[in-house]
């Protein structure tokens, strides 16, 4: 029995229900789930001396947390507020910084407000204004770019690409194919000191340049492996070079996508000509400005962050052996690239930026 002046608890199947999942979750605050066992304890016929020597706590909590939840049910397992001092920035003050922050520009002339700039204006401290942006996710020192197509046929084009990721033809293979030229063959004018525990690896910011190659790869995909190869110009001459590498790696019997972008050297007469005498080939450029939808990009991105940004090479040569030794690395192992978006969820997002543009044309 839980004793002479104790409560006794009884619970509805609601209550039960609800405490055991506070008392389960993983998410649960730690006070909220030991106070929900504790009522659970109680209710179970668990005196107060027995209750806090199975849950380890003292005699005087159990006591305390059964009152509550006999007076008040669910709601009194809540911590109540605190007393504290007065607020001494009134809503007035937070609301005129925040349309400061977001309407006017600094008085000295600067592009953006900082946190003390703000400070001086208003007459608040620094740490008030840095708290009241922290609340309203302002970050007057950050600036994003962005860009929009002006090609006459981009939403035609959106839909072309979209639908060739999301619902590729049948008996067809689709690559996503793009050049990253003038790759530099760079050596650090000392030597690069290791990563060191509290160290981060260090390098010169100077360099030696020994010359640049251009990469051509097609990606696929849907498995993740590449087609690439490294030419020392970046011509027609090279792209239809390339085109044959494709043709000739890809088996006969499966049409070949290309999605890739308008650059010159993927539309003179030559290319043309050529892609008349092999039908399987079908091209889908992507809009003018749009290389975000090309999933080559994202493999570029790779090589760029796991190898060229952080090695060092003294030649072209040296250069494009490394840079072949991790594409067949990557091919040992590929990862599928997935595009997630639809056509209509691009243009619904690009629509509401061109909404908040002023003479934007779109």
């Amino acid at each position: 029995m839980p004793g002479p002046s104790a409560d006794p608890i009884e619970l509805s199947s609601a209550e039960r229900a609800v405490l055991e999942g506070w008392a389960r979750r993983r998410k649960t605050a730690q006070a909220l789930a030991l106070r929900s066992r504790i009522v659970l304890a109680c209710a179970d016929g668990g005196t107060n001396s027995g209750v806090a020597a199975e849950l380890g706590i003292t005699r005087g909590t159990v006591a305390k947390w059964r009152e509550r939840f006999a007076v008040d049910r669910l709601e009194g397992l809540s911590d109540e507020a605190r007393p504290g001092a007065p607020r001494k920035v009134t809503d007035a003050q937070v609301e005129a910084v925040i349309a400061r922050t977001l309407e006017e520009k600094p008085p000295n002339g600067d592009t953006h407000w900082t946190s003390r700039s703000m400070a001086r204006a208003s007459g608040l401290s620094q740490s008030t204004v840095s708290r009241m942006w922290r609340a309203f996710g302002l970050k007057p020192h950050l600036v994003e770019t962005w860009k929009l197509s002006t090609d006459p046929l981009f939403v035609d084009k959106v839909r072309d690409v979209v639908g060739v990721y999301l619902d590729p033809p049948e008996k067809a293979i689709v690559l996503c194919v793009d050049e990253k030229s003038q790759v530099q063959a760079l050596d650090r004018t000392a030597p690069v000191l290791p990563l060191m525990p509290g160290t981060p690896q260090r390098m010169t910011h100077d360099y030696v340049r020994h010359g640049t190659t251009s990469l051509f790869a097609a990606l696929d995909p849907t498995s993740g492996s590449v087609i690439a190869q490294t030419f020392r110009r970046h011509r027609h001459q090279e792209f239809l070079r390339f085109l044959k590498l494709i043709d000739s790696s890809v088996p006969k019997g499966y049409d070949l996508h290309l999605v890739l972008d308008n650059y010159a050297t993927h539309k003179t007469p030559a290319v043309k000509n050529w892609l008349l005498r092999h039908p399987r080939f079908h091209l889908h450029f992507t809009p003018t400005s749009a290389s975000w939808m090309n999933l080559v990009e994202r493999w570029f991105a790779e090589l760029t962050t796991r190898k060229l940004r952080r090695s060092t090479h003294r030649s072209v040569v040296e250069l494009e052996a490394d840079i072949r030794r991790w594409i067949n690395a990557w091919n040992k192992d590929p990862k599928p690239f997935v595009w997630a978006k639809t056509a209509d969820e691009i243009l619904e997002t690009l629509a509401a930026y061109c909404q908040r543009i002023n003479d934007s044309g779109h």
